[in-house]
């Protein structure tokens, strides 16, 4: 059973760890010189999808209020033009 924890995790699992701790130590470091914390950092993406759902529909919205515009002229063209090539 170790054979298949040490390939599914490349090297052995208190290897693992102390690579782990490490990494986590010297990142929180630099988050910290960087002045990030966790709770920014979640709260910059729950901001982050709120403005995108928020601004996703108003732009749902104009691009109806385009379509309208450019149907009030392309629709009677389009009926124009079918009018006029079926007396062809």
């Amino acid at each position: 059973m170790s054979d298949g924890v040490n390939r599914f995790l490349g090297d052995t699992p208190l290897r693992i760890i102390v690579k782990l701790l490490i990494l986590s130590v010297a990142l929180g470091f630099l988050m910290s010189v960087f002045g990030l914390y966790p709770e920014d950092i979640l709260r910059g993406v729950r901001d982050f999808v709120i403005n995108l759902w928020e601004t996703g529909f108003e732009a749902l919205g104009r691009v109806g209020d385009y379509l309208m515009l450019g149907a009030v002229i392309v629709v009677p063209v389009f009926f124009l033009i079918r009018i006029l090539s079926y007396r062809r």
